[in-house]
């Protein structure tokens, strides 16, 4: 038996390709609505960025960084949780990005998309 306990994930961190920044802020704050974070000035001068979504502690975080070369992650993927999914998957299409719905978990109602980059994303609905 353990003394300790973990009870979220404060950040999932996906590869960009160099100079991805500028799609990554276009695809994470413009269309989805995270909000950019500050990076600590050490890791700023790595590249990349870290996104919010929604305020304070415990709302999930996805931090992009610069890997060279770059391979999109097109198996391994966050899940993020979402109260309007139809409202999201309307937005993804109209923005021209995939929608590859999945009924493959009985009562859970989820799609994948894809960043600018090729990495992988799933959504579920939040009432599953």
């Amino acid at each position: 038996m353990t003394s300790f306990a973990i009870r979220v994930i404060d950040h999932v961190q996906l590869a960009i390709p160099p100079s991805g920044e500028a799609a990554a802020r276009d695809f994470w704050v413009g269309l989805l609505g995270f909000t950019e974070l500050p990076k600590p000035p050490l890791l700023a001068a790595r590249g990349g960025c870290w996104f919010r979504a929604g305020d304070g502690a415990g709302a999930p975080e996805i931090h992009v960084g610069v890997e060279d070369p770059f391979v999109p992650a097109r198996k391994a993927h966050p899940a993020l949780i979402v109260s309007d999914l139809d409202a999201l998957a309307a937005r993804l299409t109209e923005a021209g990005l995939p929608v590859r719905w999945s009924q493959e978990i009985p009562g859970t109602t989820r799609f994948h998309t894809d960043d600018p980059f090729g990495n992988r994303l799933e959504f579920i609905d939040a009432g599953h």
